[in-house]
């Protein structure tokens, strides 16, 4: 078990989570981020930390957002430090929906 990224970090890839993260579990696609849940301690520390809520404990997420991140964290780069959030973040903020409209396999 582990935590997992899910569709509110699409577009918005604010970078809090990566920061306060011990073990550098965090990956860096193009249009969001994800834990590796063979790096991730479930220690929770990210959860809170992320202005848009896209942080959830596996088992309570969807079977999307877990096998996602699994995949995803297989393929994409980590990410240990801190970066900008683009530019228009806080448009997409709280957008629902966005996985089929801009999700992306490309690494950052």
């Amino acid at each position: 078990m582990s935590y997992v990224v899910t569709e509110a970090c699409i577009r918005c890839k604010y970078t809090d989570c990566v920061a306060i993260c011990p073990v550098d579990a965090f990956r860096e696609g193009r249009s969001m981020l994800v834990i590796d849940p063979a790096v991730c301690i479930d220690c929770g520390v990210c959860e809170p930390e992320c202005p848009a809520a896209a942080i959830a404990f596996d088992m309570d997420a969807a079977p999307l957002w877990r096998d996602l991140n699994q995949r995803m964290a297989a393929q994409w780069p980590a990410i240990s430090e801190p970066r900008p959030a683009p530019p228009d973040a806080d448009l997409f903020r709280g957008e629902a929906d966005k996985f089929d409209r801009y999700f992306s396999e490309a690494a950052a």
